[in-house]
């Protein structure tokens, strides 16, 4: 408990030190269930409204530079939003001197050195779930790569890449409770969940009688938890087994119930700097099981997440 409490009591909307990462040494967790679909989340992953067609479907590759990119060049920097409470994704590494390290903080410094020739061209600003869209809004990122699921109703605030990490909703709970999963177990249960993620939709949605505990950062939710302040949690299954690693009194219970792809968010009409980043995407995966996208999953997730054969697919679409 102690050291998921230190993590989280670091301040959020800071500029971080530059963070390179680090093999590190996995932690044990029960394996997670398979990720499915169900009926209703294949529609809408999002909710009841989100039935624009095929969200995943991002701009072409380029590396033809644009006014984005070429900003990002004449300042030296890319800055990015990022976590610095989520294990295994985004996290201060104590191994690391405190520096921050994970599976997300990767694809930020391929990002870096492909358009500025530097992995550590990187300013990092940690920005807690619900001041994602607001940083790209209002200039104070040039990118989120934050486990931020791509969905219809961001859509309308930002622009993403194509996905680079296929994940699903899931609770987490600890051993020994009632909760079997996003079910009727819920009732009367005191549910945790971060502002502005896709779990706050899901739950509004279909609470199943739960009581909602709304936190600014999803890490809040394991201490709230651990403090008895909360029943169970709902999150991504791939956040809760970084969780379940850091504390192995919880576990995922049920199964996922949403299908919900990762994507680098950007600024609406940063059109050049998502067909950039769309080619650094499309190299990451490349190789196999010698891909840049393949090493960092051996590194940071395996561990947790053993069942992953590989980045999701990427799908394009024209203007």
């Amino acid at each position: 408990m102690a050291a998921a409490c230190a993590v989280t009591a670091a301040g959020v909307l800071l500029t971080l030190t530059q963070a390179a990462p680090d093999p590190g040494r996995p932690g044990a967790v029960r394996d997670p269930a398979s990720v499915v679909v169900a009926p209703k989340a294949a529609a809408a992953p999002w909710g009841p409204t989100d039935t624009c067609p095929s969200p995943e479907a991002s701009l072409r590759p380029s590396t033809v530079d644009g006014a984005t990119v070429a900003r990002i060049k004449s300042a030296g920097k890319l800055v990015a939003g990022v976590d610095q409470n989520s294990f295994r994704w985004g996290y201060l590494n104590q191994a690391r001197d405190g520096r921050l390290d994970g599976f997300d903080i990767d694809l930020v410094r391929a990002i870096a050195k492909d358009i500025l020739g530097d992995p550590d061209a990187v300013i990092y600003r940690a920005i807690p779930t619900s001041q994602r869209i607001p940083a790209l809004q209002e200039g104070r990122v040039d990118i989120v790569v934050r486990t931020m699921t791509i969905n219809c109703k961001r859509l309308e605030d930002v622009a993403f890449s194509t996905a680079y990490f296929e994940a699903g909703q899931q609770v987490l709970a600890p051993k020994g409770s009632p909760i079997t999963g996003y079910d009727t177990s819920l009732k009367g249960r005191r549910i945790c969940f971060a502002a502005g993620s896709t779990a706050e939709a899901t739950l509004s949605a279909q609470s199943y009688g739960s009581v909602p505990v709304t936190v600014p950062n999803q890490l809040d939710c394991l201490v709230r938890l651990q403090l008895g302040e909360v029943d169970g949690i709902v999150t991504d299954n791939a956040l809760a087994a970084g969780q379940a690693a850091q504390d192995p009194s919880v576990r995922l219970v049920g199964s996922p119930f949403t299908r919900e792809f990762y994507g680098v968010a950007m600024n609406k009409g940063a059109t050049d700097l998502v067909r950039r980043v769309n080619k650094v995407l499309e190299d990451y995966r490349a190789g196999g099981a010698a891909s840049p996208w393949m090493t960092s999953y051996g590194v940071h997730l395996k561990a947790v997440l053993p069942d992953v054969s590989g980045p999701p697919e990427p799908k394009y679409r024209d203007g």
